[in-house]
Parts: structure tokens; sequence; C-alpha cells
């Protein structure tokens, strides 16, 4: 099997975000004629052929943390393209899904096993954020680079908040504002500082397990050990990894040399 050189770019594509975009179009055709525009032109931005994309499909792992995740949002917003797009996508364009796995935590693991070598390329303020790396905004058509220092301290600053619109509550009263003044100065021990808070408001009990099912639900999943703590198959999603893009032209490729 070809195979792609070492160092070559390859696009981390957030496919749920490039759906969403799209599926407000009157038909069909004109979403997927968009759909097709914008994954052409993030890779001609991003200087590459060669992408992997990666799709929600079904309910994750945080639903059952907490049954009321995304429960603001409503199903009747998305289009009754929708579907039909995702489906385009999958077969035209190979993006890759998984049950259980976002497709966040999908580009963020991915960008952790190969940093060196992707762009993430994502309108997300999630995944631009709490990823380390390069970043293309494809809803603002910009590059952003995120350090590890400024991602870590994201992670935190979503913990002691919350995410409203993921229906994620955080600590009462607690906002952008006020999480991004409790850790300015602070470059380590997040961890300990926001189980702190958490038990101040809450009490012990309630307060480290209101702590540990925030942190799950905003958490990024990196490494195989992420993997591993939700019974998934590393192996099965390594696998994910062999898809490659040409021009316009599908191929089936193996992303990496042998190291």
């Amino acid at each position: 099997m070809e195979r792609l050189p070492k160092g070559e770019t390859v696009c981390l594509i957030d496919g749920d975000s490039l759906l969403y975009y799209e599926m407000g179009k009157e038909t069909l055709e004109e979403a997927i004629a968009g759909l097709d525009q914008r994954l052409s032109h993030i890779l001609e931005q991003c200087n590459t052929t060669n992408y992997v994309g990666f799709l929600t499909y079904g309910k994750c792992f945080r639903y059952d943390v907490y049954p009321e995740y995304k429960a603001r949002r409503k199903n009747n917003n998305r289009s009754i393209l929708f579907p039909s797009l995702k489906e385009y996508s999958i077969q035209k364009y190979g993006f890759k899904y998984m049950e259980e796995l976002e497709a966040d935590d999908l580009v963020s693991y991915f960008s952790y096993t190969r940093p060196e070598k992707t762009i993430i390329c994502s309108p997300d303020k999630d995944v631009l954020k709490q990823c380390t790396g390069m970043h293309y905004n494809y809803g603002k058509a910009e590059f952003v680079h995120t350090s590890p220092d400024e991602a870590i301290k994201f992670l935190w600053i979503q913990t002691l908040m919350g995410d409203s619109t993921d229906n994620i509550k955080g600590l009462p009263g607690v906002g952008i504002k006020t999480a991004e003044n409790w850790l300015k100065d602070r470059t380590k021990d997040f961890e300990s500082f926001a189980l702190r808070k958490y038990v101040e408001q809450y009490g012990m009990v309630q307060g480290i397990n209101e702590f540990h099912k925030n942190f799950r639900l905003v958490y990024l999943l990196k490494t195989a050990a992420d993997l591993l703590d939700l019974g998934i198959d590393v192996d099965e999603v390594e696998a994910m990894y062999t898809t490659g893009y040409t021009s316009v032209v599908q191929l089936d490729l193996d992303l990496w040399e042998d190291e």
C-alpha cells in the first residue's frame, strides 16, 4: 500500500461543524456543493492534500455521565438535510466515526498522537482552545496556535465555569471572567484548586462528585489511557487513521511511514 512521506502535513477535520454550516441550504445539491467547496478551501489554505475527517454518530459516553448533556439543543434545529450530508461525507470523503466518541474527541486524540504533523481544522472553541498545536479555524478563515499552557488553563476554566452551550453547569455564578481571574497567575496545581472550589460550594461528598462529573464532560480525550478508561479498543480507534486525500481523488493510504 502506498504511504505518505514522513513530515507530510495532515488536516484533522471536525466534520460536525462542516455539516452544520451547510445544512441550512435550500436543497441537498446546494449543501453538497457547499461542503465540497469548504473542504477544498480548507486543504488549499493548509497547503496540503491530506486529511482525516471525523463525525459524531449517535450518543457519546458523556450522556452516561450526565443524561442532561446538551439538553438545551433541540434536535428539530437540525435540517432534514443533515443525515444525508453526514452519509455523503462518509461515502465521498471517508469521514470517520466511532460510537461513544464525539468528533471533538477524535480530533483531539489524533492531534496529540501526531502533533508535529497535523493541523487541527475546526471552528469549535473547545477544540481551538483545549488542543495544543496549530489550528485552522475554518469559520473565520484564520490560523491560531494554542500553546500547552493555554490549553491546560482553558481546560480548568471550563471545569470551573461549565459550558452553557452543552448544558454543563459548572460552579453557580462562575463565568469566564471569574474563572480567568482565579487562574490568571496560576501555573500549577490547577486540579487541586478547582476541586477545592467545588468542595467549598457543595461540601465534601457532593463537591467531589460534581467536580469529577464536570471534568469528564469538558475534557477532550487525548491519550490511549483515556480510551482504555472508557473501555474503548485503542487499536480500533487507531485503525481509523487510514484515509488519505489527494486532489479530488480519494485514496486508501497508510498516513505515515513506519518509524
